[in-house]
């Protein structure tokens, strides 16, 4: 019974962690998206969280490494939610709305990460982007096998390049992204209406 409490306690303790982690990670966002990488200061993160700065430590032990954090919290949703959608038994059409929905609704939902992630990654060493180029090619082969079943399912022209269009439309996701961040009054659902129109129907009529 003794070691089961103290199983208890330990697991309370990691819960508890995780979720002041949290904190100081979506802190660090904001103060970074506000100030910028080189303008922001650990002082600046630990007023953001309302704690002393030397209490920053036991979260980050640098400044650098909060950054390289937040950058992956920003893309670590991101990944997660893509493979659910990979694995769901939808039409072609449905997959790639649910993808640009996903894709965009992030932009709204940790929008200071992930303008962080988009404007300030490059900052870091090149060792301490592993994990994030990770994830950003994760992503991007999952959108490439959705596009892969596309074509085998007639959904798509056989002749596409899915490397291409992958890069394609993760690149007018983040455009667009990038604009719900900056205005604040932009519509999310017409964003998504728009942007899943253009990928999945182009701009040509069809006669």
């Amino acid at each position: 019974m003794r070691y089961m409490a103290t199983d208890i306690q330990q697991s309370r303790e990691g819960s508890k962690y995780a979720c002041k982690k949290l904190v100081a990670i979506e802190a660090a966002a904001r103060v970074f998206a506000d100030k910028g990488f080189h303008g922001a200061t650990t002082q600046d993160i630990a007023a953001e969280m309302g704690i002393q700065q030397g209490s920053l430590y036991y979260y980050f032990n640098s400044k650098e490494q909060a950054l390289q954090e937040v950058c992956e919290y920003g893309l670590e949703n991101y990944v997660a939610c893509m493979a659910k959608i990979c694995v769901k038994d939808q039409p072609f059409e449905a997959k790639m709305l649910a993808i640009v929905t996903s894709h965009l609704s992030h932009y709204r939902r940790q929008h200071s990460a992930m303008k962080v992630h988009n404007d300030q990654r490059l900052y870091l060493p090149v060792e301490r982007r592993v994990r994030i180029k990770k994830l950003g090619s994760q992503y991007r082969d999952l959108l490439e096998k959705v596009l892969q079943v596309g074509i085998e399912t007639g959904a798509l022209r056989a002749d596409i390049d899915t490397h291409f269009i992958a890069y394609s439309i993760i690149g007018i996701c983040n455009a667009w992204g990038a604009n719900l961040i900056r205005d604040g009054e932009l519509d999310l659902s017409e964003t998504i209406e728009h942007c899943s129109d253009l990928i999945l129907y182009g701009t040509l009529s069809i006669k």
